[in-house]
């Protein structure tokens, strides 16, 4: 009896697995906590806005978390923190300029259906937090482009509407980018700490990096999507982004600019839609590189970020089928 007790508990898979004490709650909140840095800069550059639009996003991602497990007759999953992740996410996407409804209909898009109507969490095709901000920019165009210039002063209400620095490039070149924040060095200073026009938790590199550093720290990622991803962007940017020819564009303004690095780090490296193999993750990066800069370049939006990612979910599945792991100890039986 003891022996078929043992055996019932025996759990057979093809790899070796490494058992802890981690859990997907335990992840997402720490994730969520790595993006803290990025939130309390977009607060600071934004005002009470951001607090305002981030907390419609977390609050409709429970609702609709809620709303769908209860029709359902699912369990209730609302404290895992997957849909306040969401949430976070989203609202970070938004600019501090939303109107209360874009979040509201944005977080049940992205909780509702494109999260729950496949199934749940794990089942997902697309990130749920990208397809809602997707939805938003095709549903409201104009507000999800309406720009508040960063005041830099938390109780401030009053705001400015500007330029990102991706569509100043777009329109004008770099003579126009480096005319407006004084020359070349402010300007890497300004995309570095935040302080310019753009989503609420995009724009501090500094504070994201804090962030990826940290997940990577706890291995939550692996450095093969994020480092791919961004040097393609580099190299790619590099070669062709210059007016003036091959091998003249700004590679390091394309990297502090737009969603890049909230992208690379935390939206692109999403366990569900991403591919699981180290291989496949570098070819995953490498596309959502390529896609990106394409669109910064030569479609009609500044940005290409998360149409990038969106379309390479697309391919994950047919990426891990194609880069299988090797089950261990098969390839050496073989030879011998």
């Amino acid at each position: 009896m003891a022996v078929a007790k043992k055996e019932q508990e025996l759990i057979v898979t093809v790899s070796p697995h490494i058992r802890n004490d981690e859990t997907v709650s335990r992840i997402m909140w720490t994730v969520s906590l790595s993006l803290l840095p990025a939130f309390v800069f977009g607060a600071y550059f934004f005002g009470p806005r951001a607090l305002y639009v981030t907390a419609l996003c977390i609050v409709g991602s429970f609702f609709s978390e809620w709303l769908v497990e209860k029709m359902t007759g699912k369990e209730i999953t609302i404290r895992d923190g997957s849909a306040f992740l969401t949430g976070l996410l989203l609202g970070m996407n938004l600019p501090s300029s939303a109107p209360f409804y874009i979040p509201l209909v944005s977080s049940f898009v992205a909780v509702a259906i494109t999260k729950q109507l496949f199934g749940g969490l794990g089942y997902n095709i697309f990130n749920p937090a990208l397809i809602g901000r997707a939805f938003a920019l095709i549903a409201w165009p104009r507000a999800m482009t309406t720009w508040f210039e960063p005041t830099a002063a938390f109780v401030g209400l009053d705001a400015k509407t500007t330029a990102t620095p991706l569509a100043i490039l777009k329109e004008g070149g770099m003579q126009k980018i480096i005319e407006v924040f004084g020359d070349k060095m402010n300007l890497y200073t300004d995309l570095l700490i935040g302080h310019r026009a753009g989503s609420l938790g995009e724009t501090s590199v500094i504070a994201l990096l804090i962030g990826g550093a940290f997940l990577l720290y706890k291995r939550y990622i692996t450095w093969h999507i994020p480092i791919s991803f961004l040097a393609t962007v580099a190299l790619m940017a590099w070669i062709f982004g210059g007016r003036e020819g091959f091998f003249t564009g700004d590679p390091i303004l394309h990297l502090l600019s737009g969603g890049l690095i909230l992208g690379a780090f935390f939206m692109a490296t999403d366990y569900v839609t991403c591919p699981s193999t180290r291989t496949g993750q570098i070819i995953f990066g490498i596309g959502c590189g390529l896609l990106a800069i394409l669109i910064r370049l030569k479609a009609g939006y500044p940005e290409g970020v998360m149409f990038a990612i969106l379309l390479m979910n697309c391919f994950s599945p047919l990426i891990d089928r194609n880069m299988k792991s090797k089950v261990f100890g098969l390839a050496k039986e073989a030879q011998q």
